[in-house]
């Protein structure tokens, strides 16, 4: 499926204009429904869907990890040829208390809290996240720049988020881009989940700004390390420390702040 398409316009520069081909991300709706009931509908950028749709059921605990009985079905394709609805076949001794949460039907890709019932059903549960593994800073702009190397989408379009998962000898097992960088990290995680690397998964790398909702997502995907290209928010902060999330953000011109748990960083290497 095209994460891009093309589109005419006119540019303008200084006094001059020209018609141009500009490239776009393309963002259409993805209805998402379980055992035929309706759950949400989210706008994305179509390509991966089969993963976008593992991972956001994981981070919404509707799908337990390692469920047997999960079965993902196309239901509908609109006349672009993009698929705009799927369906999941789940088992009752593989669904989550997600399941059983009110939410609103439309999720913007932007935001996935939006249209929960309360701040209650939002916060996550479970003991800080453990690991023995130390990052070295030189190894994590490393990262970046794999990830960086690999946004195709961003590449033609300049419109789109990435996500990346690594293991501790810095190789990239999932990539994820899209309109939404919620939708883009639901995607890593999907993948990782769809391939059985989840626990291998060690770091993982956005490329906008971390928001109270990734730290949730990374917390619920035991991933130990987040990294960001921009800020995160005061509340992000507040969890990963709490949640055992090292939080480290500015993650560009080979610097970056780290906000939480820094003691598993350690030194350039000699």
């Amino acid at each position: 499926m095209p994460t891009t398409r093309t589109y005419r316009a006119i540019r303008f520069r200084h006094a001059q204009s020209e018609s141009v081909d500009d490239v776009l991300t393309t963002e259409n709706a993805l209805q998402i429904s379980v055992n035929g009931e309706a759950f949400t509908m989210t706008m994305r950028t179509p390509g991966s869907d089969q993963a976008l749709v593992r991972g956001l059921l994981h981070s919404e605990d509707v799908v337990l990890p390692g469920a047997n009985s999960y079965r993902y079905q196309t239901s509908c394709i609109d006349e672009n040829g993009d698929i705009s609805a799927v369906n999941v076949i789940l088992d009752a001794q593989d669904s989550g208390k997600g399941l059983e949460s009110e939410r609103s039907l439309m999720s913007v890709s932007s935001c996935g809290i939006c249209g929960k019932q309360d701040a209650d059903s939002i916060l996550p549960e479970g003991d800080p996240l453990q690991t023995s593994y130390q990052l070295y800073p030189e190894d994590l702009y490393r990262m970046f720049r794999i990830m960086e190397k690999h946004q195709n989408t961003f590449i033609r379009s300049g419109g789109s988020h990435a996500a990346a998962a690594f293991n501790t000898t810095v190789e990239m097992i999932a990539l994820g881009e899209d309109i939404g960088r919620h939708n883009a990290v639901d995607k890593v995680i999907g993948q990782c989940l769809l391939d059985g690397t989840l626990a291998d998964a060690e770091v993982l790398l956005v490329s906008g700004r971390i928001s109270f909702e990734i730290i949730t997502k990374t917390f619920k995907a035991g991933i130990p390390f987040l990294a960001a290209v921009s800020a995160p928010s005061n509340l992000a902060v507040e969890f990963a420390e709490k949640l055992g999330i090292t939080l480290m953000a500015f993650c560009r011109d080979e610097k970056c702040t780290v906000y939480s748990r820094s003691e598993r960083l350690l030194g350039d290497r000699r």
